[in-house]
């Protein structure tokens, strides 16, 4: 039986000690001192009646004691969250906070229209932005970071499984917002530059310029699907990059059609890209947050955006 009350603070403290590695990084991450951390580490191991942390070399690592911890910390931090968010709601969303995870081009299409209607119907609710791929913007919603989260997933591959790092949903509130196609992206004057709809196994003696690791995984995929493996000269997390190089006539590239809106294609051409190629885009949450009404006005936005 614990011997104290455990404090949500000491959670947050505990799970970004765990996260981190160390007392210095964890006080960075929250924004405190590392000597406000090791106290507030002592506290809890105090409450707790058994050490919850262990030195191995430089690293802090929790002990099973502490992984128990943790696990249910995200839980309960997620719970105190929606429970804060949905006193605060009922004010008639006169306070409160939305805080929103995005990948890049979602960030740049998707999130303004939907922010800025969110904002005039509800000025004081606050919005706030960081930008993160998937998986790892699904990771944050379950550690309590965030409220929101904007994945995507690519469609699966004929033959292919599902890949390892892809998202799983079952604990998790599902909005789809639209189906994403890719398309293809060439220099002008290439000369499929003027055609409608391109075989992605004609461009299998192309230079290819590819994206982040998992967006460049489902591109071997699909070619390998197609009879070839891309040869891949550049690969890039920017997309601005990756249209420079293809206007410099450097190679080619698939990109979501989000992507291609996001940038100013100077120098290429989009075309279709046969068998077509999509990825659905979502917004996520948990059951608990989905309740708290400006979360829900929130993913009504974001719904709305693409329309």
């Amino acid at each position: 039986m614990l011997g104290r009350m455990i404090e949500a603070r000491h959670l947050r403290v505990l799970r970004a000690v765990t996260r981190t590695g160390s007392f210095s990084a964890a006080a960075r991450e929250l924004g405190c001192t590392q000597p406000a951390v090791s106290q507030q580490m002592k506290a809890l191991e105090a409450a707790a009646g058994t050490p919850l942390l262990v030195r191995t070399g430089r690293e802090m690592r929790p002990t099973e004691a502490g992984e128990a911890l943790v696990r249910h910390a995200t839980g309960i931090l997620a719970g105190l969250t929606a429970a804060e968010e949905e006193v605060a709601a009922l004010a008639g969303l006169r306070a409160g906070r939305v805080r929103l995870v995005s990948f890049p081009s979602g960030s740049s299409t998707l999130v303004p229209t939907a922010v800025a209607a969110m904002r005039a119907a509800h000025p004081g609710t606050r919005v706030s932005l960081v930008e993160a791929e998937p998986p790892r913007s699904v990771e944050m919603l379950r550690a309590g970071d965030c409220e929101i989260a904007l994945a995507f997933r690519y469609d699966p591959v004929p033959g292919e499984h599902v890949a390892a790092e892809d998202w799983e949903a079952d604990d998790l509130v599902v909005r789809p917002l639209l189906t994403d196609r890719l398309v293809g992206l060439v220099p002008e004057g290439h000369p499929f530059a003027d055609a409608e709809e391109v075989g992605i196994g004609t461009l299998a003696e192309e230079p290819w310029i590819a994206g982040c690791p998992r967006c460049r995984r489902h591109l071997v995929q699909v070619c390998e699907a197609a009879g070839f493996t891309p040869r891949i000269d550049f690969a890039t997390d920017d997309y601005p990059a990756v249209v420079g190089l293809v206007g410099a006539g450097l190679g080619v590239a698939v990109l979501p059609e989000l992507a291609v809106e996001s940038v100013r294609p100077r120098g290429t051409r989009a075309v279709r890209v046969a068998p077509a190629v999509q990825r659905e885009v979502v917004a996520l949450t948990l059951p608990d947050l989905a309740r708290v009404p400006a979360v829900a006005a929130m993913l009504d936005r974001l719904a709305a955006a693409r329309g």
